[in-house]
């Protein structure tokens, strides 16, 4: 059984190789552009927080379930230069496959449009993709991590899935229903995915474990939501979660063979 890399950025020596890596990358042709695919529905107020602060990406992927709140209009807005996908609101799942295939950067990094996820974190993603890892998960349980949004039931029920997970699959995860990810988009295949909910996010950690791909944990902090309701429920979107760990314990993606992306060379 494959036990991915977990990097937790609380030892003094990894924390200061990888922010030593991050400040050599920076400055290097290196370091890898970025697209961020952000999945919305009905998500106008929290853009005019998020997308301005976006400064440091390539590329932005919103990815719209036929909002009615004037999503897209605040999106062509603040950012003409996104890329906007409009689909019908099959769920969070689906939008980020839309997203994941339209993105053209070396690395595409998951973010939430609700203003949870601070953007500053996504060098830090991207930094340990430059050292080698082909996923990177953001954990609120390691040390430097933590949430001002989990509720008790949440937080319960991501604990228990967490432990069965590491168990089923061999590893040492903190952290399982968190959706702030980066991975390499030349692995997008690789993965699999068919989920169309909210356990998309449990589906692509543990397809890139039996794909034999190199996952990272690393610290973050979700905020509070900014505005408006979640649309995660959590006993129905917990049991999804359960069966999409369960079904791909028995039946692993299918192998594909990687794709060679010019013009991003793995730092080392």
């Amino acid at each position: 059984m494959h036990e991915p890399d977990s990097v937790q950025l609380t030892d003094g020596m990894q924390s200061g190789a990888v922010l030593h890596h991050l400040d050599a990358a920076r400055h290097r042709a290196s370091w890898p552009t970025v697209s961020a695919v952000i999945p919305t529905l009905n998500e106008a107020e929290n853009l005019r927080w998020l997308l301005p602060r976006l400064s440091g990406v390539n590329e932005i992927i919103i990815v719209d379930g036929e909002s009615d709140d004037g999503t897209t209009d605040i999106v062509r807005k603040l950012r003409p230069d996104a890329v906007l996908i409009e689909q019908p609101p099959i769920g969070k799942g689906a939008a980020m496959r839309a997203g994941f295939q339209a993105a053209t950067s070396d690395v595409i990094v998951s973010i939430d449009a609700d203003g949870s996820m601070d953007p500053k974190e996504i060098d830090a993603f991207v930094a340990l993709i430059c050292c080698g890892f082909d996923v990177v998960k953001g954990s609120r349980y390691c040390v430097g991590g933590g949430s001002d949004d989990l509720t008790l039931l949440r937080r319960a029920g991501n604990l228990w899935l967490t432990r069965l997970a590491n168990v089923l699959y061999g590893v040492r995860w903190t952290d399982l229903c968190y959706g702030y990810i980066a991975l390499r988009r030349s692995v997008v295949d690789r993965l699999g995915l068919e989920a169309d909910g909210f356990e998309i996010e449990t589906e692509l950690c543990v397809n890139a474990i039996t794909a034999g791909l190199r996952v990272a944990e690393v610290p973050s902090h979700e905020l509070d939501r900014r505005s408006g309701e979640s649309k995660l429920n959590a006993r129905r979107d917990g049991l999804r979660v359960l069966r999409t760990m369960m079904r791909g314990r028995r039946t692993p993606p299918p192998p594909v063979l990687p794709r060679y992306e010019p013009g991003f060379e793995e730092a080392g």
